[in-house]
C-alpha cells in the first residue's frame, strides 16, 4: 500500500506563497500520475493540479498561472508550489497518486494539509 504524506501547509496572508510537499513510500512517483486536490468546508472537493508520468501538467482554472506541480525523482517527492494566494484558496489540500487516460483517476490518498489564507 502506498503511502503519502503532504507537508508545507500553514497560515499565509493574501499574496503570499507556500510550496506544499509530499512525500512518497511503497510507490515510484516517477512512473505514475498525481494530482493535488483541495477541499474547502462546505464545499465539493476540487482537483487542482495533475501531472502524467510523462510530465505533462493540467491545472484548474481557479489556479492556472499561480500555482505550479512537479516532481523530483530522485526524493520520490511531488510538490504543489502556490503564488498569490487569495483566502478562497483556503482548505486542506490532498496528494494523490493515481492514473491518467483522458482524465485522472486517483488512487491512493493522503491524509491533508491544511493550508489558510488570511485577507
Amino acid at each position: 500500500q502506498a503511502q503519502l504524506v503532504e507537508s508545507g501547509g500553514g497560515l499565509v496572508q493574501a499574496g503570499g506563497s507556500l510550496r506544499l510537499s509530499c512525500a512518497a513510500s511503497r510507490i515510484i512517483l516517477a512512473i505514475n500520475a498525481m494530482g493535488w486536490y483541495r477541499q474547502a468546508p462546505g464545499k465539493q472537493r476540487e482537483l487542482v493540479a495533475t501531472m502524467t508520468s510523462g510530465g505533462t501538467t493540467h491545472y484548474a482554472d481557479s489556479v492556472k498561472g499561480r500555482f505550479a506541480i512537479s516532481r523530483d525523482n530522485a526524493k520520490n517527492t511531488v510538490y504543489l508550489q502556490m503564488n498569490g494566494l487569495n483566502p478562497e484558496d483556503t482548505a486542506v489540500y490532498y496528494c494523490t497518486v493515481g492514473t491518467y487516460s483522458t482524465t485522472y483517476y486517483p488512487g491512493n490518498w493522503g491524509r491533508g494539509t491544511q493550508v489558510t489564507v488570511s485577507s
